[in-house]
C-alpha cells in the first residue's frame, strides 16, 4: 500500500505528497526525482501555499475510516450565482471568481506538444490565484538534463514511467495548474491522478502547431516529414484527448490571454453544467 507524507500549511491546509516506492530502469533520473521529492518538493516555484519552509510541518499518518459528505461535483461550488458570463451585473475578476467556484480543485491541461499549455497554463493561473506546475519542467530540473536527452539516452518508455511519477507527486497538491507533456494522456494510469481534478484540452490544428514549433527539436519529430507525423499522432491520441472535461478550440489568431480568457469561459460553463452529488472522503 502506497505511503503519503501529508504537508500542514499556516492556514490550516493539507495536501499529500505520495513517496515513489519503486524504481524503474532509469536510475540517474530517478534517483534524483525520489530526493527531490522527499525534500518537500524543492523544485516548485515559490507560493504562500507551497514554500512556507517555516510554516510546513511533514509527518507520515494512517488513512483512517471514510466519512460520506454533501459536495458538490468534485467539489465545485455550483451553489455560487458568480458566473460573470451569465450574470453581466456580478464585479470581479473572471478569472478569479473563478478560483472561488473551483474550491481549490487541481487544473490539468492536456494537449498536443505545441499547443500553448505552459504558456496558457502560466497565464491562467495567474489570473486565478493557483500556482503554476510544469510536469516537463519538473522532470527536467529533476534529471538535470533536457527532455530530448532524456529521450536519447534512456529511451521513450522510461521517460513515460519517470513523468507518471512527477504527475502522481503534483497531484498531491491543492490549488495548482499543471501543464502536463504532450503524451501523457496515451498511459491509461496517468488518467487515476488527472481524475482528481479537472482536465482541459487545448485543441490546436496541427498545421498551427507546426508554425509555432519550428525549428525545435521535438524528439518525436525528428523524421522525414514532422507535420505528416504530427498529424499522425494527434489522431492516435484524439481519444485519450477528448476524454477531458473541457475542450477548447484554439484558433490560429488567438493569442495566449485570448486563450486563457476562453479556457476561464468554458471552466465556468463546466462548474454550471455539475449537479450536486454525494462524495465519499477521507478525513
Amino acid at each position: 500500500q502506497s505511503q503519503h507524507k501529508v504537508r500542514v500549511t499556516s492556514n490550516g491546509s493539507r495536501f499529500k505528497i505520495p513517496l515513489i516506492s519503486s524504481m524503474i530502469a532509469l536510475p540517474r533520473l530517478l534517483v534524483t526525482l525520489a530526493f527531490l521529492f522527499g525534500t518537500a518538493f524543492s523544485f516548485a516555484p515559490a507560493s504562500p501555499l507551497l514554500h512556507d519552509r517555516h510554516a510546513v510541518i511533514t509527518r507520515s499518518i494512517p488513512r483512517t475510516r471514510s466519512t460520506a459528505v454533501a459536495l458538490s461535483a468534485s467539489g465545485f461550488d455550483i451553489d455560487n450565482p458568480f458566473n460573470p458570463f451569465k450574470n453581466p451585473e456580478v464585479e470581479g475578476d473572471p478569472a478569479r471568481l473563478l478560483s472561488t467556484r473551483l474550491r481549490g480543485c487541481n487544473l490539468y491541461l492536456v494537449g498536443m506538444m505545441g499547443s500553448g499549455k505552459s504558456a496558457v497554463g502560466k497565464a491562467l493561473a495567474g489570473g486565478m490565484g493557483y500556482t503554476f506546475l510544469d510536469t516537463d519542467r519538473i522532470l527536467e530540473q529533476a534529471a538535470g538534463v533536457s527532455i530530448p536527452q532524456i529521450f536519447e539516452e534512456d529511451g521513450e518508455v522510461a521517460f513515460r514511467k519517470a513523468e507518471t511519477q512527477v504527475l502522481e507527486s503534483v497531484g498531491g497538491f491543492e490549488r495548482c495548474l499543471g501543464s502536463t507533456g504532450g503524451g501523457l494522456v496515451v498511459r491509461e494510469e496517468n488518467w487515476k491522478t488527472l481524475r482528481t481534478g479537472v482536465v482541459l484540452y487545448l485543441n490546436v490544428a496541427p498545421t498551427t502547431i507546426m508554425t509555432r514549433i519550428r525549428g525545435t527539436d521535438r524528439p518525436l519529430l525528428q523524421t522525414d516529414n514532422p507535420l505528416e507525423t504530427l498529424i499522425s499522432l494527434v489522431e492516435m491520441r484524439r481519444e485519450r484527448y477528448e476524454r477531458a472535461d473541457v475542450v477548447v478550440n484554439v484558433k490560429a489568431n488567438m493569442d495566449v490571454q485570448m486563450t486563457a480568457d476562453a479556457c476561464v469561459k468554458a471552466l465556468h460553463e463546466f462548474v454550471d453544467g455539475n449537479p450536486p452529488v454525494i462524495a465519499r472522503f477521507y478525513r
